[in-house]
């Protein structure tokens, strides 16, 4: 496979649609050129959503395609007609994959479970038309909302694969054709380093029990600090409840056996404190070839009442059996696998800050994100909230823009459902 083929890791730009602008409209009819407003509201833009796919297998895809858009609301119609809203759109994911925001890096989404939707980004507020602006004393409000206008964000996809039990050690080890021997996976397998350029998944079954292991790229010394494609691989093993560390028990390529498995389990701590921590058997694969014995003795001798430790022979499946009811048995004594926790995270998508002034007749209305934030915050039986509504509004420069388009002492200022005469 080429090393270029897999990728774990991308930056997308994902935004919701815009919500539609409401309609300025009024009725007319032969002879009445004027019979009331009738401007309907524009359409809800579209929203982002994000689904696990038990089909995926890696994140390519988003190399090709990197810009995700919903579709924007249309606007408000005469006759009180609606806009139509906007398309969702739905972005297909593999299982395993942590929906970041890039700015933050804080998790939004963890795609655990197969079919399982997630709304990310919610489409833009529709504006409103202006029929829905009439009050008892205001028969013809000459204006409409527009609609919420979203902004785009950037987010990044890693990928890291569901696997109950994680297969490391060194390149050229045997781990492949272990995943082979045990599973129904096929790995590509060839007799020289780094063959294995991704994480491949196998479901090892023995009677009524199962479970999902993992082959992982072959791991080298500096690993933890990126030496090799270290991060890359190490990044697959996180989520793995229990490690099998797979040895060249022969020495056949010149490594000493205690030392390899010594240098990989460093690197698992170094990269992680609950990685150095997970439990593990030994797999002492090669046993049928010259020095294994001795090296195996040597082991033994070192490890043997630390970690379970099975000799095995790969290629031909000699110890293998016992060396799956051991994972076995000490899968069951282990917590479930767990999703990663989203973090608390909300994303901005109208500025509070922002309005603007439109002029209805004598009237001048105030639209825009400062009225919904006002409208959430105030409570006009409070005089605390009021004091707090007259403030924020000399603070944001809303009176010195009212004053700039001529209201004077004693015009009507609208703000949301509140009417009030200016006082300078």
């Amino acid at each position: 496979m080429d090393m270029r083929a897999f990728t774990d890791k991308v930056k997308i730009f994902v935004k919701s649609g815009d919500g539609g602008d409401g309609m300025n409209s009024f009725k007319a009819y032969k002879g009445k050129p004027a019979c009331g407003p009738d401007g309907g509201d524009g359409g809800k833009g579209g929203d982002v959503y994000f689904v696990g796919d038990k089909d995926k297998n890696d994140l390519i895809e988003f190399r090709f395609r990197s810009k995700y858009r919903a579709g924007n609301g249309d606007r408000g119609g005469s006759n009180l007609c609606s806009g139509k809203s906007g398309e969702d759109i739905i972005i297909s994911v593999p299982l395993g994959t942590l929906v970041k925001d890039a700015e933050s890096g804080k998790v939004l989404f963890d795609a655990y479970e197969d079919g399982e939707k997630y709304r990310l980004l919610e489409g833009g507020r529709s504006g409103k038309g202006n029929a829905r602006f009439t009050t008892a004393t205001r028969h013809a409000p000459d204006f409409a909302q527009k609609g919420q206008k979203t902004k785009p964000h950037t987010l990044i996809l890693e990928l890291k694969v569901i696997a109950d039990v994680g297969l490391v050690g060194f390149p050229n080890v045997g781990k492949s054709t272990l995943l082979s021997k045990i599973s129904a996976a096929r790995p590509k397998i060839a007799n020289y380093h780094f063959t294995t350029l991704s994480p491949n998944l196998g479901v090892v079954r023995y009677y009524d029990d199962s479970f999902v292991a993992a082959d992982i790229p072959g791991l080298i010394e500096g690993a933890s600090d990126g030496a090799g494609l270290g991060h890359d691989f190490l990044r697959h093993i996180e989520r793995t409840r229990m490690i099998v560390h797979v040895l060249d028990i022969s020495g056949m390529e010149g490594r000493d056996p205690l030392e390899d498995f010594e240098t990989i389990n460093g690197e698992l701590s170094a990269y992680s404190e609950t990685l150095g921590k997970l439990p593990m058997l030994v797999a002492c694969n090669k046993t049928d070839c010259y020095g294994a014995e001795e090296n195996l003795a040597r082991f033994r001798k070192k490890y043997g009442k630390k970690y379970g430790i099975f000799p095995i022979s790969a290629l031909n499946g000699e110890g293998t059996e016992e060396l799956v009811k051991a994972a076995i048995a000490l899968l069951k004594t282990l917590p479930p696998a767990e999703r990663i926790p989203a973090d608390e995270f909300v994303f901005e998508e109208e500025d509070p800050n922002d309005f603007e002034i439109v002029k209805d007749g004598a009237d001048f209305v105030l639209l825009g994100g400062l009225v919904d934030m006002l409208c959430r915050n105030v409570v006009l039986n409070k005089p605390e909230s009021m004091a707090y509504f007259q403030r924020t509004l000399k603070r944001r420069g809303v009176f010195k823009e009212l004053e700039k388009l001529g209201c004077k002492e004693g015009d009507t200022v609208i703000v949301g459902d509140v009417e009030f005469e200016y006082v300078p």
